[in-house]
């Protein structure tokens, strides 16, 4: 018998992050994209039978925070329980996100923590006090090497701009304590050159590479002209820099310091999802800081690109930030976990448009996919009474069905749950889908129906039992990225109860032809794809 992907892993889980995200505002497609990407990860490797451990949550201290509470006449506290309870959870509730924990950076879980570590990491001399002067964007919350910076035009004329805000940056001068990244620039080649897979895409990885050879500064860890952030435990004068406080909650959300046998079975974690702007925080910073801890590093820090709307990165700053919920209150939100991660290359830049958008979703979901299950199942109504008939003129074109399902699962597998190639898998479990439509196609069952012989009655059972099983099989494969229509779709098939809970078929079984039982009872439900309305106006 082999081994589940628990039993493999042993007693760790399969940890997955995505960023914490700054509650200024509300949630938009960017967000979203890389949630969902982390949710369908996760549930891949849920379905595979590993202990997963998917952790999402809040960065809610900083100086951007603090100025947007004020203009809007609030605490920042008060602030940030607003947008976490009216725009954050909600978001992530309706776009089904099966996340384990949901951590806010204002929770005495983290804060103690936070401040424990960074009192450790003074204790042991790798933090020492001076000051600074230098280019700072209050977006980025980060301070910007003169050469980054772009030459302001129009309004901005004369001024220096954040290269991603492209907005004026603040030359700050302060005392503040310095964490020694410095002493880390070789240690950290080191491991890049040892773990090549430890940034990905390649791109990133070499620009990560390229600065740090370049020489690390030392990295201020504290700011001392604002008060909203964890105080440094030794100086209360200062608080710890937003992005410090920030990364630590990838350890204090698992028990860092508090849950020794929850953080020992669960960090570090195995994939960081990060926007490539945020990248050299998780690549460079976090990994310094772990080793000066001497705390294991993450496995992999996966970042993706950006999401544009008309050549522009989608934000707000930006004035492209689009609302998920307008598009799922058209599309749904099934499609819309499938659409983004079907059509950008996860790692790479992408373009969203709402024509491409329902293209995809007409030609690929309604008429592949949703076609191929209401056909299936009229068939069956009308041919069986609904009952599902047992396949027994099995040939060559029943075995390439078989064939493709194993090459589907296979490469499905491979590239979503171990290459985070999302686009390739969904295309893998496609080109199935495609395949069994041409199945269909070319045995034509509504011909062979007329035949009344014994024979002619096999090969058509044979026929209708093998596009249900495959049905079956996809209905496994896409329920990580469509868990909605693939329970729709399991539930009209009559998976149920000889098969068990959808939730517990595991995608390495989906190619273990014939777990559909004849007899199972085929219903013709909703359909999975219903024809989508105008393109509401503005």
């Amino acid at each position: 018998m082999a081994a589940t992907g628990s039993e493999k892993r042993g007693a760790k889980a399969y940890y997955v992050s995505t960023p914490i995200y700054y509650v200024n505002d509300a949630p938009h497609l960017g967000h979203a994209y890389t949630t969902v990407a982390g949710d369908v990860l996760t549930r891949w490797h849920r379905q595979r039978g590993e202990k997963v451990w998917y952790l999402t949550g809040t960065d809610e201290h900083g100086q951007k925070i603090m100025r947007t509470a004020e203009a809007n006449g609030v605490t920042p506290q008060a602030w940030a329980d607003k947008l976490v309870t009216e725009a954050w959870k909600p978001l992530w509730e309706h776009l089904d996100i099966a996340n384990d924990d949901f951590i806010r950076t204002t929770q005495k879980r983290h804060t103690d923590r936070v401040q424990e570590f960074v009192q450790d990491l003074y204790d042991k001399d790798e933090i020492y006090k001076g000051g600074y002067e230098g280019p700072y964007c209050v977006g980025c919350e980060e301070y910007k090497l003169p050469g980054e910076l772009l030459d302001g035009e129009g309004e901005y004329a004369g001024q220096k701009l954040c290269p991603i805000h492209k907005k004026p940056v603040e030359i700050l001068s302060e005392e503040n304590y310095f964490f020694k990244l410095s002493e880390y620039s070789e240690k950290l080649l080191a491991h890049y050159e040892a773990n090549p897979g430890f940034i990905q895409p390649e791109s990133a990885r070499n620009e990560v590479v390229n600065f740090v050879r370049q020489g690390l500064q030392d990295l201020s860890i504290s700011r001392s002209t604002f008060d909203w952030g964890v105080p440094v435990p030794w100086d209360d004068k200062h608080v710890i820099y937003v992005w410090v406080d920030a990364l630590l909650n990838y350890a204090t959300a698992v028990g860092y310091n508090e849950n020794p046998e929850k953080f020992e079975s669960t960090f570090p974690a195995d994939v960081h999802l990060v926007g490539k702007d945020i990248l050299r925080f998780h690549a460079i910073i976090w990994p310094a800081m772990l080793m000066a801890q001497g705390l294991p590093l993450p496995g992999k820090i996966a970042a993706n690109g950006w999401l544009m709307v008309g050549g522009e990165k989608m934000s707000k700053s930006n004035l492209t930030g689009i609302k998920p919920q307008d598009l799922t209150s058209h599309f749904g939100v099934d499609a819309y976990r499938w659409y983004f991660l079907r059509a950008i290359a996860f790692g790479q830049d992408g373009s969203f448009s709402w024509e491409d958008f329902s293209a995809r979703y007409t030609s690929e979901l309604a008429n592949d996919y949703g076609n191929l299950a209401s056909r299936v199942a009229a068939m069956v109504g009308k041919y069986f009474g609904g009952e599902l008939p047992a396949a027994t003129a099995d040939g060559d074109a029943e075995k390439a069905i078989h064939d493709g399902l194993t090459r589907s699962v296979t490469e499905a597998d491979r590239k979503i749950g171990e290459e985070l190639d999302f686009q390739g898998g969904i295309l893998a479990v496609f080109d199935f889908v495609k395949q069994v439509n041409g199945y269909i196609t070319e045995q034509e069952p509504w011909k062979v129906a007329k035949d009344e012989s014994p024979e002619g009655k096999a090969r058509l059972a044979t026929i209708l039992y093998t596009a249900a099983e495959a049905l079956r099989a996809v209905a496994v494969l896409l329920n990580p990225i469509m868990p909605d229509t693939s329970q729709k779709l399991w539930d009209s098939l009559g998976a149920e109860p000889s098969l068990g809970a959808l939730a517990d078929q595991q995608v390495q079984h989906a190619a273990d032809w014939g777990r559909l039982p004849a007899g199972a009872t085929v219903t013709k439900g909703a359909v999975l794809f219903p024809r989508l309305e105008e393109k509401p106006t503005a």
